[in-house]
């Protein structure tokens, strides 16, 4: 039964996206389900195919008789602004959970602006730059594990065996690393060296089940979230499953072998947020917080590090450089291994890189939707769309506009993110174009919704890159075959490398 869940959402939402459009007056959610095209799910190069169709047809691409997508960097601004009133369409629900018989929506699937802000405030502080530097310790742990394991698997071996997919254990990094913030416990995925548990597995096919069931969002209630028997593939309650069990753990003190008080953890601030707050504040509400750290902190995390190494070490030049710049801080001759973060951050072309990896490859790169607010809304060109049209803009395709990101937007160039003193570039006119640059970057989302974890993502790539390209030499293997595989978050393969300790 579960290997033919994709085709009920497929054909129906197909059908009634293609022929059915809502009135302007009202938003029924039956009808307004979002852009999940056949060849989204087939294929897995949708954000190729859509820029294939924007080149073909320009910045504006009408993918349904009431769905647009867009690649206009001047209403970014307008359409993920922070006045939530562009909605977010069904089309989220998707990443929502099942506790106790109960949808329980979280930041991401949230689409009621004034409750997304009621749940996000009693936590936004916890993601602040000083909040998220007080972790450093937990992230600290796993990296020095990581280093251990890469080194007793890959580099103190025979030359034989020297060769591995670093991809891989970058994902792995990155889940322990949420594992240890949350909960203050890594998963072990570093431990064991595979999807020991198939958590991994499960969230790349919740991946794949949240763009497709987009397609017709009420069978989510049919499928995932069926009270009576489930169909479909692992979804998100995996995630959720693990959550619940830690939440009762902290409760009941099972977890005090690993917990520390005196460092807390997310969970830590979640249960103290709802003892500031019990009347606002459930356990489902802390469930939902976790789940964001799940769902979206570890993919996407991964997601940067691997393409900053990739692009890096695809081009000699940039490679040396990022090899330059951050050995001349001496980070190991001082005895700061990990590099503290404060220290790299300063480091312009360490941001450089990763800004340019968010840039090619955004941890997001299918289109987001929004609904066009009610009285319409006329674009630059004077195209005029009626309210409740859903407008979709890309990351992977605004990312890569000229206009804004010059002549030369396909090639991974991390100056672009520098002033460029030796073409005579002002400081005056880099900022101006500094700004550009900056408005048109979704690579974090915009407005209201933007991810609230950005600050711990950036911190855990930054200290990371450091950390390796400090200790080791690396270099691309001749096998390396990159290849990007897009569900809505895209998925990497073939970062296989040689590494050796530096002497």
């Amino acid at each position: 039964m579960q290997r033919f869940w994709k085709l009920p959402p497929f054909y129906c939402g197909v059908c009634m996206r293609s022929f059915i459009r809502p009135s302007e007056s009202t938003q029924d959610h039956f009808l307004d389900v979002s852009y999940a095209p056949p060849i989204k799910d087939r294929s897995g190069n949708s954000q190729l195919q859509l820029e294939r169709l924007h080149n073909k047809y320009g910045p504006i691409v009408r993918i349904t008789p009431y769905i647009i997508d867009v690649d206009i960097p001047e209403i970014i601004q307008t359409v993920f602004s922070t006045k939530g009133n562009w909605l977010k369409t069904p089309w989220y629900h998707g990443s929502s959970a099942l506790v106790n018989n109960q949808i329980v929506l979280n930041l991401f699937s949230q689409t009621n602006p004034k409750q997304h802000a009621k749940e996000r405030k009693p936590i936004a502080k916890f993601y602040s730059p000083s909040a998220t530097a007080a972790l450093e310790p937990h992230i600290d742990s796993v990296i020095k594990k990581f280093c251990q394991d890469l080194e007793r698997r890959f580099i103190n071996v025979p030359d034989d065996k020297r060769e591995f997919d670093l991809g891989q254990w970058i994902l792995f990094y990155t889940w322990d690393v949420t594992g240890a913030v949350t909960f203050s416990k890594p998963f072990g995925y570093l431990d064991k060296g595979f999807d020991f548990d198939g958590v991994l597995h499960a969230a790349d096919k919740a991946q794949d089940y949240f763009v497709v069931i987009g397609a017709m969002p009420f069978l989510d209630r049919v499928f995932d979230k069926n009270p009576v028997y489930r169909v479909g593939p692992p979804g998100f309650n995996t995630s959720t499953g693990i959550s619940i069990q830690r939440l009762q753990d902290r409760y009941t003190g099972a977890d005090k072998e690993y917990h520390n008080p005196d460092i807390p953890d997310f969970l830590d601030r979640f249960i103290a947020a709802k003892n500031d707050d019990p009347e606002n504040v459930s356990d489902p509400q802390i469930i939902s917080w976790l789940m964001v750290n799940m769902i979206a902190g570890s993919d996407t995390t991964a997601i940067t590090i691997r393409s900053a190494l990739y692009f890096s070490l695809s081009n000699p030049k940039v490679w040396s450089r990022l090899n330059d710049e951050i050995r001349s801080k001496r980070f190991r001759e001082r005895g700061m291994v990990p590099p503290a973060y404060k220290e790299v951050r300063a480091i312009p072309y360490v941001d450089a890189v990763v800004r340019e990896a968010l840039r090619i490859l955004p941890g997001v790169s299918m289109s987001m939707e929004r609904y066009v607010p009610a009285g319409g809304f006329t674009l630059p060109n004077g195209d005029y769309l009626p309210g409740g049209t859903i407008i979709g803009v890309s990351p992977y395709i605004t990312n890569r506009n000229q206009s804004v990101f010059g002549v030369g937007a396909d090639a991974f160039r991390p100056e672009r993110w520098l002033r460029d003193e030796a073409g005579g570039e002002t400081e005056e006119s880099f900022q101006s174009r500094l700004t550009l640059m900056n408005k048109a970057d979704l690579s974090f989302g915009g407005g209201s919704r933007s991810c609230i974890g950005k600050n711990l993502g950036l911190f855990q790539s930054y200290k990371v890159l450091a950390t390796l390209i400090t200790l080791y030499d690396i270099e691309l293997s001749e096998k390396a075959d990159w290849k990007v595989i897009c569900s809505w978050f895209p998925r990497q393969e073939g970062l296989r490398v040689r590494m050796r300790r530096r002497p």
